[in-house]
C-alpha cells in the first residue's frame, strides 16, 4: 500500500467534508471552499475527526492514484482551515513590484512593465517594493501563480539579479577573467 494513502487525515473542529455520489469530495472551513472528484477505485471513509483514503484494487494506476487523492485532500483541509502562503523576493537596481488593481505590476528591466493577473482567489501584497506575499486556499494555485512571477526574471548566477523564492539559495558563478 501507499504509505502516503495509508496515513489518516485529521480534520480540524471548524472544517466540514463531505461526499456525494458521484465521488465529489466537498471541504469547507473558515478560509473558504474547495472541491475535488476523486478517481475510479479510489473511496473516502470518514471516522470522527480523521479520513481514511482506501483503494479498492491492487490495479497499477489506481495504487498510483492513491497516495495522490490523499495528499491531495489533505492539502485542501490544511487550505480551508490556516491557508498557504508563497513569498517572492526581487533583487536588482530598479526592480520592484506592485498591486495595481486585479494585476501585479512588475518593473524587472524590460522596456515595458509586465502586468501578471491575478486570480480572485489569492490575495497578493506587496511590501518594500521588492518581498511580494502569495496567500490563497489553493496550494496549486498559489505556487502556480508564485511560479508564474518567477519565470519572467528567474534569479540570474552572476550578479543574483532576478525574482527568486524567500530563502531560495542561487549558486553564484565567477564572471570571465581577463588574462
Amino acid at each position: 500500500m501507499s504509505r502516503v494513502g495509508k496515513q489518516p487525515i485529521a480534520v480540524p473542529a471548524k472544517v466540514s467534508v463531505k461526499v456525494d455520489e458521484a465521488r465529489k469530495v466537498s471541504v469547507e472551513g473558515p478560509k473558504g471552499k474547495l472541491s475535488y472528484v476523486m478517481p475510479e477505485g479510489i473511496s473516502l471513509k470518514q471516522e470522527d475527526s480523521t479520513l481514511n483514503i482506501e483503494r479498492s484494487s491492487e490495479d497499477r494506476k489506481v495504487r498510483a492514484l492513491h497516495g495522490t487523492a490523499a495528499r491531495l485532500i489533505s492539502n485542501m483541509v490544511t487550505g480551508v482551515s490556516t491557508g498557504f502562503t508563497r513569498n517572492l523576493e526581487i533583487q536588482g537596481v530598479g526592480f520592484r513590484a506592485a498591486v495595481k488593481g486585479d494585476k501585479l505590476d512588475l518593473s524587472l528591466g524590460y522596456s515595458h512593465p509586465l502586468l501578471h493577473p491575478i486570480p480572485a482567489e489569492l490575495k497578493v501584497t506587496v511590501t518594500d517594493n521588492t518581498k511580494i506575499s502569495v496567500e490563497g486556499v489553493d496550494k496549486q494555485l498559489v505556487g502556480q501563480f508564485a511560479a508564474d512571477v518567477r519565470s519572467y526574471y528567474p534569479p540570474e548566477p552572476y550578479k543574483g539579479k532576478g525574482v527568486r523564492y524567500a530563502g531560495e539559495q542561487v549558486r553564484r558563478k565567477e564572471g570571465k577573467s581577463v588574462k
